[in-house]
This record gives C-alpha cells, sequence and structure tokens, in this order.
C-alpha cells in the first residue's frame, strides 16, 4: 500500500508508485502546504522538454494555516474548471492519445462546483490518470482510519488499519521514516525508487501527463508495470 496526499495531476514518479500499490490512502487530514502539488501541477511542453509552466487552483484555506488538507476549498471554481480544460488542451491536444485523456478529464472538471474542494480535485485528476493506466487497486482516506498523531507511527497504523504487508516509502519518505512502528505491526517497509532515465529523467518534477501524451498511454503503462514489478514484496527494488 501506498500513503500520499491528494496531487493535483501527480508527477509520474508519484503517479508510479500509485500505480505499484493495491491500495493508496489519501492523506486528507494533515496540514494543507501552499507551495505543495496539492493545488499545482507543473506542465511540461511536448515540444521543448525544458520548458515548463505552472497549472494553479485558485484556493480558499478556511483556517488559515492550520486548515486540513480535505477542509480547502477552490476560490473561483468556475474560472478554475475554464483554465484546466484550456491549460490541458493548449500544451497536448497534438498528442494522439489526447482523446483518451480528455475523456477522462469530464470527471474531473465535474468536481468544479459551488463548494468544491480541492483535495477532491486533485484526488479526481489522480485517480483519472490510474485509469488511463488500468490501475484496478483501492482508495481509502486517512481520515476515516485510525491512527496516532507521531508521523511514522501514524504511517504505521493507517497500513495496518489496512491489512497491508508492505508501505511503499519514496525517497523523501526514506529520510524520515521510523522503520520500528512498522516492524511491530508486521509491515515491511519497501522503498519505491523509480528510473532516472528516458521519460523518467523530470519525473520527480513535472506531471506525469506529459509523458502520457508524449510517449503515449500504452508505452507509460509498460513502464510503470515494469517499475511495479521491481517493487512486490519478496522481490527486489530498482
Amino acid at each position: 500500500m501506498a500513503i500520499h496526499q491528494p496531487n493535483l495531476f501527480p508527477r509520474l514518479s508519484t503517479l508510479a508508485k500509485l500505480f505499484a500499490a493495491d491500495c493508496w490512502i489519501v492523506l486528507d487530514d494533515v496540514q494543507f502546504a501552499r507551495r505543495d502539488f496539492q493545488h499545482r501541477a507543473r506542465l511540461g511542453s511536448m515540444s521543448s522538454p525544458a520548458r515548463h509552466q505552472w497549472l494553479s487552483i485558485p484556493t480558499h484555506l478556511p483556517n488559515g494555516r492550520s486548515t486540513l488538507v480535505r477542509d480547502a476549498v477552490v476560490a473561483d471554481p468556475d474560472r478554475s474548471r475554464r483554465r484546466v480544460t484550456h491549460m490541458l488542451a493548449q500544451h497536448y491536444a497534438v498528442s494522439p492519445d489526447w482523446p483518451l485523456l480528455r475523456r477522462e478529464l469530464e470527471s474531473v472538471l465535474r468536481k468544479f462546483h459551488g463548494s468544491a474542494s480541492t483535495a477532491e480535485v486533485a484526488e479526481e485528476s489522480t485517480r483519472a490518470l490510474l485509469s488511463l493506466l488500468g490501475w484496478t487497486g483501492s482508495i481509502l482516506h486517512s481520515s476515516d482510519l485510525p491512527a496516532r498523531a507521531e508521523r511514522s507511527q501514524r504511517l504505521a497504523d493507517l497500513a495496518a488499519a489496512t491489512g497491508a504487508r508492505g508501505y511503499l516509502c519514496g525517497t523523501g519518505g526514506m529520510r524520515y521514516l521510523a522503520t520500528d512502528p512498522f516492524a511491530a505491526h508486521g509491515v515491511d517497509v519497501v522503498p519505491f525508487v523509480s528510473p532516472i532515465t528516458g521519460m523518467w529523467k523530470d519525473a520527480r518534477e513535472v506531471s506525469a501527463v506529459r509523458a502520457l501524451m508524449t510517449a503515449g498511454i500504452a508505452k507509460v503503462t509498460d513502464e510503470v508495470q515494469n517499475v511495479a514489478s521491481c517493487h512486490r514484496l519478496g522481490g527486489r527494488s530498482t
């Protein structure tokens, strides 16, 4: 299983980690971070890989800086919906796979309503990309599961609550994660490492949409399946 905050059209490295998991727990009861990827995505150009542009959703925090992820709301739903539609089309409408993405995008656009939740929009954008890859896992929310407050203990408790045998942890998380709480639950910590060459060169910086539209959905699906197979319990890591 994997635990990750909802990201708007997530980066390829994040998408691959979620794809490799049988269950994604959406971490929605932690503090919203404006400088993170919860309400924004870096779109990469199809013709010029070095050119990036931010797609951001204006977000209101009802409780100021202490607002939880699940409580953040879209400040201007109608304008944000138009911006998402326009920017994605502007960047990727020339791709042969654009019609497939555009179809999945409909479920994301429907989340922009009068009381739109930024977290729901971001989560739906991730669901849409996982759907393009054929992911068949399940999605739960941390706010619905019992867990203690300390960071590593919280993640271990969430993993245990799902009956998971393994927790996929990215390179950032491995720098601070304490493994003892996981061991106490009988959960293995599996370091998740994605490739760094080819389409993966900027996988930790740019939204996965660029790879899907440039390399093609079929090619990206093959790549993430190969990465996932390297992270199965009892297997090897990349």
